[in-house]
């Protein structure tokens, strides 16, 4: 099961009972908000006790389509990746 914008609304809601559902969604929105242009910008976020978001650049390679197999160039482009932080993996892999 997914997590939504609207479940961490609702955490954020739930846990600080001087809020109000608005300000939450405020809050939510402001820091996602933060992390895209951070990202779109090229820089790092990094969340301690969490992780790092970073923007990796990926060269262009060929590919295959799987239902065809023709084969197709995969044009160069920026991906955002996701390293966890080693609290949160301990934390995952005490599951």
């Amino acid at each position: 099961m997914s997590t939504t914008k609207a479940d961490l609304v609702n955490k954020v809601y739930e846990t600080n009972p001087d809020l109000t559902k608005a300000i939450a969604k405020d809050a939510v929105e402001t820091l996602l908000d933060i992390i895209k242009s951070n990202l779109e910008m090229g820089e790092d976020i990094l969340l301690s006790g969490f992780g790092k978001f970073s923007v990796k650049q990926k060269a262009a390679r060929k590919g295959r389509n799987p239902q065809t197999g023709d084969e197709a160039v995969i044009e160069a482009r920026k991906v955002v990746t996701f390293k966890p932080s080693g609290k949160l993996r301990e934390r995952l892999n005490q599951l």
